[in-house]
């Protein structure tokens, strides 16, 4: 006689799906738990900064220190910026910021298309020569970089700061060109059936597909310019001329004496108003542009 297999009892199921849901929500809840510790662990500089920008003078410095100030002080924003000329500060920010974003999506787009779509000899070779460039380090080149801007009389102008990305940046071509090959090539093979050239097929086709590596470029070339000190610090000698970062470094020479460090903390927290607001409302396409890039 065939022996029949024995089945497991309902009870045995259940207490076995039971222990398997147990274990799933204690390993996702230790994982919220690590994400939440590590996040307050990387907060906790911009949430003191916060705290000692409505701080008074002689609260910031307190040991033990006090997380909350005694009374709020507001007034610490206005006396800030109006302390220093933030208001041109700001201003200068702002437009080398669009002017690095502007040249910095063009050139790489127009590059990283060419690499990814223009078949000739020694464009791999040449592809990887521009990779390549992304282990130099930027202070090999600082001085002889320097010497051209010299001779070029760009010296204390903006030009430095916001013409060499209109020549293309390394990381951006290669973020560009390997979102370009994950284009289908029939799109394009159909393009070129109906008579575009590879400029139409670039503007007219890739790169409205594109949206998510364009703000991916866009993100991080804004990003970068406004938050650079040594660049501005080497070529900018005019006050009138100085952003953001140089102004708050130069903020303490207003006051040699004693530093006002609350109204220091209050100008910072305003100068990361910006990236933060941008990376809130951005976040999703500049995650999705890196993602993509990286797998394609």
């Amino acid at each position: 006689m065939a022996q029949t297999k024995a089945q497991p009892l309902p009870h045995t199921r259940t207490s076995v799906w039971g222990r398997l849901r147990t274990r799933k929500l204690t390993s996702t809840a230790l994982i919220y738990l690590l994400l939440i510790v590590g996040g307050l662990a990387f907060a906790l500089p911009f949430l003191w900064m916060i705290s000692s920008s409505l701080k008074a003078q002689v609260e910031v410095f307190l040991f033990p220190p006090r997380p909350l100030p005694k009374e709020i002080q507001w007034q610490n924003y206005r006396d800030a910026l109006t302390a220093a000329p933030f208001g041109r500060y700001f201003l200068n920010s702002a437009v080398i910021s669009a002017l690095v974003v502007v040249g910095a999506v063009l050139s790489s787009s127009i590059i990283g298309y060419g690499f990814a779509r223009i078949r000739g000899w020694g464009r791999d070779a040449l592809f990887a020569i521009v990779l390549a460039t992304l282990m130099l380090p930027s202070q090999v080149t600082m001085i002889p970089t320097f010497l051209i801007f010299r001779e070029l009389n760009w010296i204390n102008t903006f030009l430095p700061l916001t013409v060499p990305f209109f020549f293309g940046q390394p990381f951006n071509i290669f973020l560009y060109r390997q979102f370009f090959m994950g284009v289908a090539s029939e799109i394009t093979d159909a393009a070129k059936i109906d008579g575009c050239n590879h400029f139409d097929i670039y503007w007219r086709i890739v790169m409205p597909m594109s949206k998510a590596a364009t703000a991916t470029v866009a993100i991080l070339a804004f990003f970068w310019s406004w938050n650079e000190f040594l660049l501005p610090l080497i070529y900018l000698n005019s006050q009138k001329l100085y952003t953001v970062p140089l102004g708050l470094a130069m903020f303490r020479e207003f006051y040699s004496v004693q530093t006002p460090w609350h109204w220091l903390m209050a100008a910072s927290v305003v100068a990361v108003l910006p990236l933060i607001v941008i990376f809130f409302f951005s976040q999703r396409y500049l995650m999705e542009g890196i993602v993509i890039g990286g797998i394609k």
